[in-house]
């Protein structure tokens, strides 16, 4: 049910999920988690919210990684929503993030939200190049075949707001795979001002689905 497309001279799959699946690398890319949401929002904010988002978003890369079995896992950025959220998982979503993390290469890249090295094993990096494509948090303008996340894009669909990838023969910008995240519709300045004019809008859901990424 994924969508398969290419970036540079790679092949990428947009999984229903909002994962990226790279299969010569062996490779899955997700991007912000924001493990840990529910809990800030109540230190900060007072709101409450079911504390669940980090059971559902851990339980859904679970998914991806047992269907998939990628030898290396990219998050690329925000996996955490704020320092002291990296240490509010109770002990059965810091099992199941240990569990996936087990038996493959796992590399956290820096996001806006991210505390920086965190005491959870793999790799910690600014960003990272694999065969021609770049991978990091925010767009570089500037950059060609580029893999990034932070926006959250999301498009109209029949009066439903869905979580999209935005894909053109330069860039690709994730979707969040957090179960809280809010998002970007697709018409803002700033993704716009990103994706060119034949850019494509994947949509998540049960089904991976491209329609013009709309304006």
């Amino acid at each position: 049910m994924h969508f398969g497309l290419t970036l540079g001279s790679e092949n990428l799959h947009a999984l229903p999920s909002g994962a990226l699946y790279w299969p010569a690398q062996k490779l899955l890319v997700v991007s912000d988690l924001h493990l840990g949401k529910s809990h800030r929002l109540a230190r900060r904010a007072g709101q409450l919210l079911p504390p669940y988002e980090s059971r559902a978003t851990l339980q859904k890369l679970d998914a991806d990684i047992a269907a998939l079995r990628p030898a290396t896992v990219v998050c690329l950025g925000d996996s955490f929503d704020d320092l002291e959220s990296a240490d509010s998982l109770d002990s059965a979503d810091s099992l199941l993030l240990a569990q996936a993390m087990a038996g493959r290469e796992w590399i956290w890249v820096e996001g806006n939200h991210d505390p920086g090295p965190l005491d959870l094993g793999g790799t910690h990096r600014a960003e990272l190049k694999i065969s021609g494509l770049s991978l990091r948090h925010i767009a570089n303008p500037s950059e060609r075949y580029e893999i990034s996340g932070h926006f959250h894009p999301k498009a109209r669909l029949a009066g439903q707001a869905k979580p999209c990838f935005l894909v053109d023969d330069q860039r690709l910008i994730m979707p969040a795979y957090g179960a809280y995240t809010g998002g970007l519709w697709t018409e803002s300045p700033a993704l716009t001002s990103l994706m060119q004019p034949r850019a494509l809008a994947i949509l998540t859901g049960t089904k991976a689905r491209a329609i013009p990424m709309p304006r």
